[in-house]
């Protein structure tokens, strides 16, 4: 029985008034409660339940090391429909000064934030299978700054992403 996607994720964090502000206003997260010390968050257009938890744990707890002296989680990666939407989200992401960097993964077009306890995510713009080209694919072997304008240019600011890769023709 393979795995059809993932559902949501769950995080700790410090602050989870600071952390639900956060992923409202850089994300387009919606709060939909919680019990005491928690928080189910939904994406824009999402139909689960939540597609991220938060539990506070508070600010005594020490940042994590993840890939620097422990194993653990590198990031999350939320796929949005269009590059307009991907550019909104970069826009967001520098406004809030949590922009990490943008990738091009040639197939996949991304970019990287923070939140306020530094846990990193991915947001990205996945090439629809009918327009990957050998150029494309060739270039997924390779990690190139994102020209957000030159791809936007090239596949359009609104063609629907991961069309026949992550969702159905």
């Amino acid at each position: 029985m393979p795995i059809a996607r993932l559902n949501h994720a769950v995080l700790y964090v410090t602050d989870l008034e600071r952390s639900v502000s956060f992923y409202e206003e850089a994300l387009g997260f919606r709060n939909l409660g919680g019990p005491p010390g928690a928080a189910f968050l939904q994406a824009a257009g999402s139909s689960n339940d939540h597609d991220l938890g938060l539990f506070a744990i508070g600010r005594q707890a020490s940042p994590s090391d993840a890939g620097r002296s422990t194993v653990g989680l590198y990031h999350l990666a939320w796929e949005v429909d269009t590059l307009d939407a991907l550019e909104e989200i970069t826009t967001r992401l520098t406004e809030a000064g949590a922009m990490v960097g943008a990738t091009d993964h040639g197939t996949t077009k991304a970019v990287y934030g923070r939140d306020p306890d530094g846990i990193e995510f991915e947001v990205c713009w996945l090439v629809p299978a009918d327009l990957i080209d050998d150029a494309t694919r060739a270039a997924k072997m390779q990690l190139r700054r994102l020209d957000l304008a030159a791809e936007k240019a090239r596949f359009g600011g609104q063609t629907r992403g991961g069309v026949g890769v992550s969702t159905p023709a």
